[in-house]
């Protein structure tokens, strides 16, 4: 793989904190930028690097600009000026917009490779920023027509040295594809959260996982979100467009199956079952772990309580049957020192881990 001594972070944020953490990991000399001081210093004091210098030295490798989307064509002008690095790359999550701000700038584009890595938080700034955020994620590599080879091939060793698996994708595909995945269900997972605004309490205290679940993104910071997607307002808009013209769809089919005769409310209520159908079918396709179709996996569910440990006891047992857990998700019970965990995992372990855990003193109400 090719070797990157030394490289320049622009922007300590999340992301950039967390490329620069996961590169000193493999002994990358890393010097780091911000506007703000005060998320400059707090990034340094994290390990992260060092400042950067403020008179020009020799280029680095490869200076990475973690700025907003609209932010991008001005950074790698600026950095291009002071002769930053021999090559550039971003990690908007935009691309079209950032390309043809360089190309109305003049930026030389022969030595920017613009990226996405498909990787974040709920949390921002440096103090949410880890090592191996990156760690087995898809990174997007949109090389323009000018991008040279040496160019790709260097920010993609980066990129591989951050953990991540490398994509090459045309700029506009990726812009359309981040709506679909990312940026459309944003707005979707807003949209349902901010009907928790004023809901009364009891609709709060009934609050489960699944609400949990479709709203989580939603608590992402809200001017960085408005800079993603007015920058690519068109493909989320239409997205937004197909979702809302389901939901309205669902919903005239619900208000008219109130009312109609049992025949014609079957018919309806097929429909609102069509769309549920989709659902699954859509959910199904996206790829699992390392990539591929997803696999099929039995829930192991472990009454836990609220305390110091015991979800390491858990994995100790795990660990100790010889059971790979898959993944883990917990849901705690309003008022009570308690919560399920649920641990997913082969369906051939289910049992080994079910009795394993009994073992142990667990309560395990439920297999599935």
């Amino acid at each position: 793989m090719t070797e990157i001594p030394c490289v320049a972070v622009v922007g300590a944020g999340l992301i950039g904190t967390s490329v620069a953490l996961a590169l000193r990991e493999r002994g990358t000399e890393v010097l780091l930028s911000d506007r703000d001081p005060a998320t400059l210093a707090l990034a340094i004091e994290l390990g992260a690097g060092i400042a950067l210098p403020d008179e020009p030295g020799e280029p680095v490798d490869v200076a990475v600009l973690a700025v907003p989307p609209a932010a991008v064509g001005r950074t790698l002008l600026e950095a291009q000026k002071r002769g930053l690095a021999r090559f550039y790359t971003d990690v908007a999550s935009v691309k079209a917009r950032p390309v043809l701000d360089a190309m109305d700038l003049g930026c030389d584009l022969r030595g920017y490779v613009p990226g996405h890595p498909l990787a974040g938080r709920e949390r921002s700034g440096p103090t949410a920023a880890r090592a191996d955020l990156f760690l087995g994620r898809p990174w997007a590599l949109c090389p323009t027509e000018a991008s040279g080879e040496e160019a790709v091939e260097t920010v993609a060793a980066l990129v591989r040295a951050c953990g991540a698996e490398v994509h090459r994708v045309d700029p506009v595909e990726h812009d359309q594809a981040v709506a679909l995945v990312s940026h459309g269900p944003h707005v979707v997972a807003a949209a349902v959260a901010a009907r928790l605004e004023n809901a009364p309490q009891v609709a709060l205290d009934l609050a489960g996982q699944g609400v949990r679940d479709v709203t989580r993104i939603a608590a992402s910071d809200p001017g960085l979100w408005v800079d993603i997607l007015t920058a690519n307002a068109v493909p989320v808009a239409e997205v937004l467009d197909a979702v809302a013209g389901d939901l309205a769809l669902a919903a005239a089919m619900l208000r008219a199956s109130s009312t109609a005769r049992s025949d014609v409310a079957e018919v309806i209520t097929q429909k609102v079952g069509d769309l549920l159908s989709r659902g699954n079918t859509g959910r199904a396709r996206i790829p699992g772990k390392h990539g591929g179709r997803p696999p099929r996996y039995a829930h192991v569910q472990v009454v836990i309580p609220d305390s110091p440990g015991e979800l390491a006891r858990i994995f100790e047992a795990a660990g100790h049957a010889g059971v790979n857990i898959e993944d883990v998700s917990i849901e705690h019970s309003p008022g009570l020192p308690v919560g399920v965990a649920e641990l997913s995992v082969r369906p051939e372990a289910a049992e080994t881990l079910t009795a394993a855990l009994r073992d142990r003193g667990w309560s395990v109400p439920v297999l599935s």
